[in-house]
């Protein structure tokens, strides 16, 4: 990892320097509603390989482009399927990425040598400024080490990657914490391809019935996809308050803590039961036990509802890092 520190700006008063640092080629870390993106041009075949040298991330893990506005993608990738543009018109700006073919002006190294490339339109005022006043599409996975926790907050972002970022711009907690939904809809039924803050429920409402795929150990199809990932760097497991157990261990409660006093740590998602507010703790819940000093942490799954599905996904993909 880099040493240093990155220049953190106001995401109010950042933008026209951000923006001046990604046409020159750098890497900027912005906020979105989802978490924080690690940004770079997507047009530019150098900069994008910062991207994945900050993250130590492998060349076969695509990333996910963003635009300024919805108007933008027919511009870059010229005809749109009539689903796609339909869950665009529906859903954007907002956390569903699209699938989409890659087009010639994409280097390959932004969609690891696919031949689509993962887009969308954020719901975050000043990343869409960001976007706007940079005048290119801008790749942006998030911005932590590949394979640990999303940084919601921009002090996850210094602390993960340091001096490896240009800039990052400080817009606050992020709204869902949580990554957008990864949709292909080219074909004659929709593939849900990554679980994430926009519902499975709101995407069949619009367009009918879809597929989900689960993650896969193999080259990835859209990013964020592999089995194990999202994980902290003390082991997780999925498990129950009533497990007995010993030791310095953390616990992730969805609604209530446990009744006993057997955890040296413990974070609370949402006490009033709501998936939505759960989400939007997640991973800043997850950065706090990671630091707690615990040898575990214990995760509660939630209920499979609504964007609950979301985080169970998370949660066993953390899981699958460490078992």
């Amino acid at each position: 990892m880099s040493t240093g520190s990155p220049r953190v700006l106001p995401a109010e008063r950042g933008i026209d320097e951000a923006a001046a640092v990604l046409r020159a080629g750098g890497l900027v870390a912005f906020p979105t509603e989802t978490v924080y993106g690690l940004g770079a041009n997507a047009l530019d075949a150098r900069a994008a390989a910062r991207i994945f040298e900050a993250k130590a991330r492998p060349s076969f893990d695509p990333l996910i482009s963003h635009l300024a506005d919805a108007a933008d993608l027919a511009a870059l990738v010229g005809e749109v399927p009539a689903v796609v543009a339909e869950l665009a018109k529906r859903f954007w700006p907002g956390p569903l990425t699209l699938i989409v073919d890659r087009p010639e002006s994409i280097p390959p190294i932004v969609t690891s040598g696919l031949d689509t490339m993962a887009v969308r339109v954020p719901d975050e005022p000043s990343a869409r400024a960001l976007i706007a006043a940079a005048g290119v599409p801008v790749a942006a996975p998030s911005a932590n080490r590949f394979g640990q926790l999303s940084p919601t907050r921009a002090e996850h972002v210094v602390a993960g990657l340091g001096g490896a970022v240009d800039v990052v711009l400080d817009g606050g907690p992020t709204r869902c914490g949580i990554e957008s939904t990864i949709v292909d809809a080219r074909g004659e039924r929709p593939v849900v391809l990554r679980l994430g803050a926009l519902p499975v429920e709101a995407i069949i409402e619009a367009v009918g019935p879809v597929e989900v795929r689960q993650g896969s150990s193999g080259q990835p199809v859209a990013p964020g996809t592999l089995a194990a990932h999202y994980a902290p760097r003390t082991p997780l497991r999925l498990g129950t308050a009533a497990e007995p157990g010993g030791g310095r261990r953390g616990f992730l409660a969805f609604r209530e803590p446990p009744a006993d006093g057997d955890w040296a740590a413990v974070e609370v998602l949402s006490p009033d039961g709501d998936v939505t507010a759960a989400a939007a703790r997640l991973f800043d819940a997850l950065h706090r036990l990671d630091a707690a000093g615990v040898t575990e942490i214990v995760a509660e799954p939630v209920p499979e509802t609504g964007v609950g599905r979301a985080i169970n996904d998370r949660l066993r993909r953390a899981a699958a890092t460490w078992h």
